[in-house]
Formats: C-alpha cells, structure tokens, sequence
C-alpha cells in the first residue's frame, strides 16, 4: 500500500512526484468555488442542484510566486453534505494533504469538526484557507481563527504552526498565495514515486456505463499505469482496455499522481478500495453478488420493500445510508430488498413486482421499456438527482398509505407542455384530500358550477424535481395527464374513491 509520506529511498529512479490533495470543510463554505476558480471550469453549474455529489480528481498547473517552471497539483473534490462522510473519508486517505475551508464569515461548524477529525486520524498534513474574506466583517478573520483553535486546530500567529491564508474564491483573492503554501508542504513530505514500480492507487468512484461497461476513476499513487495492465482490488479484477486521463483524453500511459479512468474491470470494484497491476485477483465480488441475490424475495412482515438503483457505486452506498436511517410511522419498517449501480431496467421493475417493492434511484435514468412496464404495472419508481429532493420524497412516500387513497381533487394552475395529449404536463394545487398517481380523473370546466368535460389518467406527479406517489391538500405539484381533451388553467382534476 502507498505510503502517507513520501519515499525516501536514494536510488537514480526514485523522482519527485506532484502532490495529491483533498479540499474539505462545511457545506456551503466554498470548496467547489474554490476549485471552480482554480480549474477556470464550472463544476457547480453541471453538478445537480450545485451540489458536488461525485468524488471527481483534477490536475492543474500553477507557477510559484519565487518563480520557476510549472508545478501539477491533483485535487480531490469531497463532497459537502453531511451524508456524503464516509466518501470523505475516503478522501482523506487518497490524499498526500489537504485544505481545510472555513468561511471566515461563519468559522467552524459540525463538518469543519468532522474534516478536522477525518484529517488527524488520517495524520494527513493540511493547511486553512479562511474563505469569503471579500466579505467578512472586521474581526472575522481572527474570531475564526479563535474557533479552530477551540477545535484544536491551532495556526501560524495564534499559537501554531498549521498554515493559512486568507482568500476570495469568488474573486481568487490569496488563492495564488494559498497554492504557494499547498506547494511548500508538499515539498516538506517529500514525496517520490518510482516510475519501474507496479501501478498502485485507489479507486475514487465506479459506475456501469450503458455502452462502455464498468468505469473506475482511480488514482495512480505509485508506479506508471499503462493501457494492457491486469489490474486488481480486494473485489474485483480485469484488464485496463482503455485508459483516460481526467480530460477524457485516451492515453497509453499515466504518472503518479494523476487521475485516470479505468474501463476493463470485469466487476464493478468497491469505492475506497486500493488497485494495484498484477496484483491477486478479487475472489469477493461473486460472492457478495450471490449473498444480495439471496436477499431477493424475502420480504418482512409490515414492511416497506423497496429497491435502490444508482448512477454509481458512491452514490448507492449514500443512498443506502440515507434510507436506512429513515424512521417510517405507524410501526413500519423499511426493508431494501435489492441494491445495485445502474439505470432502472425492465428487470428491476419485474423484481418490484414480484416483491411490492418501490423502486429508489439516485443520479440515472428510468429506461423506456422499464417506464412503460413500471406504468403497466402500476409499479411506483421514485427518481432524482439531488439527494435533498430524494430524501423528502421518499419520506413523503413512506408517511402515505398502501393501497387505495382518499379521493383527491387538483385545481389546475398552469399548462406547460401539450405536444402530446397522452403527456399533457400541467401545475396545479391539491385542494382536497389525497391527489395520487395512476389513478383515473375527471376533468372538470367553468366556473362557479364546473361541468365535466373528459376523463384522464393521471401518469405520474412531480414534487421539485422527484418523482412522488401522492400528495396531501396544500401541496402544489406538478401532473403529467394522459387525456384526449386538452386541459386549461382553471380546470379541475377529480379522483374520485
């Protein structure tokens, strides 16, 4: 396994290699806009809601302040949100050192606690950068300071030695500073690779892509990765059939410390997990296969069933961490029948069939064949990009009822898209009891005394951007209506019991 530290073996193939270095700190402090100025790249504009939800590796260059040639520096970006903690930690430990973010205009919160901690048992080098100096009050910057050093964290000029800076990642006030320092640590560690070594590293995500199969970003720690080479983890094995650096560029070969995407993995490895070339083939993935097949079927008594469908391999352990910490009422309980990377398929909706499971998915699509039998079949799958919509979807879900609803009526409020009587997309309020999908409607018009004009069948319902089963008077949601008549603002959707 690479070591923290750097080699320091004397030998005239031993060379310099360029740091690997994680960002952390509090939701909302700014990390992803730290990154976004370094990169010159919008990340949070193609992230989700701007949520960094992905561990993503990215290598930049930068010019020290004392002068001389271009230094790379490859950073891992963590996500933020609270559930995201185990992928931190993955980070962490991925990385040579790290920068602590703290806003300076808000000091240390829960997950600056949390980052510091990850850090230190890790015994990961970090250095702080004090954001959103462009608009803390005066004394910001030192009660900021006060509050790391409660949390243990003491820097240059208030009792330690952890370095700092004070920066504007809106504005790229002190980042330049701020890389010089990420430098001068990174010199202190001294960190080496040998380029003869067998390819060592880590993986960072996985997904199955449709068309390219099994993807891993990974990082290379030790060693030269190179197109050809059997690769291994604890769980999986294959061979690296096409190698691309972070830019998507196909190449023949990559240095420490440079992030990669590795497709040739026969099975989807674990996130987390150290790879390494020519290393012992995995002998665990068929039997965790076979042991969550097992699973299959076997549903409890007063439960909700439900089946969890990712984009990639982080996400699902997220998702499966967020659901199992949800407490459904009335003396239920939440039983995951299946968990699994991918787009929701016609098999995974034959599964929810077959066990009355509702079908979960974080960050991937609904495949028109599993859309078209989950409608059939009056299968409920409940799907979003955001992990805060997901959430209170689901709970919204697991707070309804099994089985026939109360009878619900929606006033139309807006009509956005009708290319197509069958997808009539419409906004409207539940004013009156429980207005829920795949149900039959009647189309009420006029005012004072409406009169019905048609029927429909309701398709599916929208709360945000998550797909929902029901919703409760109040709510104002959006409806997607099959009916030949052409639905108005005004109208009224009644399902009646």
């Amino acid at each position: 396994m690479a070591s923290k530290t750097a080699l320091k073996t004397e030998g005239s193939g031993v060379r310099p290699r360029p740091p690997i270095v994680v960002v952390m700190g509090h939701v909302d402090h700014g990390k992803t806009t730290l990154l976004d100025y370094i990169r010159k790249a919008s990340v949070a504009a193609r992230e989700a809601g701007g949520i960094t939800q992905a561990v993503g590796a990215y290598e930049i260059e930068h010019v020290p302040a004392a002068g001389g040639a271009p230094r790379k520096i490859t950073f891992i970006d963590t996500p933020g949100h609270e559930a995201f903690s185990a992928m931190r930690a993955r980070g962490a430990t991925a990385a040579d050192l790290a920068i602590l973010v703290v806003a300076a205009d808000e000091g240390v919160k829960p997950q600056t606690r949390e980052a510091i901690k990850i850090l230190e048992d890790a015994k990961t080098p970090f250095v702080v950068a004090l954001n959103k100096i462009d608009k803390a009050a005066p004394g910001a910057v030192e009660k900021a300071k006060a509050d790391l050093a409660a949390a243990g964290v003491l820097v240059e000029g208030f009792g330690g030695q952890v370095s700092w800076q004070g920066i504007s990642a809106k504005t790229g006030e002190g980042v330049g500073e701020l890389l010089d320092l990420v430098l001068l640590t990174a010199d202190m560690e001294e960190l080496t690779y040998d380029p003869s070594a067998p390819a060592t590293g880590y993986v960072l995500e996985a997904r199955r892509d449709p068309r390219r199969g099994i993807e891993a970003s990974v990082i290379v720690r030790e060693g030269t990765l190179r197109r050809g080479d059997a690769v291994a983890t604890a769980s999986a094995r294959g061979k690296v059939k096409i190698l691309e650096d972070f830019l998507e560029k196909t190449v023949n070969e990559l240095e420490p410390s440079a992030p990669a995407v590795v497709i040739g993995f026969e099975t989807l490895p674990k996130v987390g997990e150290e790879f390494s070339v020519g290393g012992p083939p995995g002998a665990a993935t068929k039997a965790v296969v076979k042991e969550d097949r097992a699973s299959i079927g076997k549903s409890q008594k007063n439960a909700f069933n439900i089946t969890l469908k990712a984009g990639d391999a982080g996400s699902l352990e997220v998702l499966s961490s967020i659901l199992k910490n949800i407490d459904p009422k009335g003396g239920k309980t939440l039983n995951i029948i299946e968990e699994s990377v991918g787009e929701v398929t016609d098999g995974d909706v034959r599964l929810a069939q077959a066990t009355g499971a509702v079908i979960i998915g974080f960050k991937n699509r609904v495949e028109k064949g599993a859309r078209t039998l989950a409608e059939a079949q009056d299968i409920t799958i409940i799907t979003s990009g955001i992990v805060y919509d997901l959430v209170d979807a689901v709970e919204e879900f697991l707070s309804g009822k099994r089985g026939p609803a109360a009878a619900g009526t929606l006033e139309v409020l807006a009509v956005f898209n009708q290319e197509k009587t069958e997808k009539q997309l419409v906004g409207g309020r539940v004013i009156e009891g429980v207005f829920r999908a795949k149900a039959g409607a009647e189309i009420l018009r006029g005012a004072g005394h409406p009169e019905p004009v048609g029927v429909g069948r309701i398709m599916s319902l929208r709360e945000k951007k998550a797909e929902i089963v029901q919703a409760e008077k109040g709510k104002e949601i959006g409806v997607i209506v099959n009916s030949a008549v052409v639905l108005q603002a005004g109208d009224t959707l009644v399902i009646r019991k």
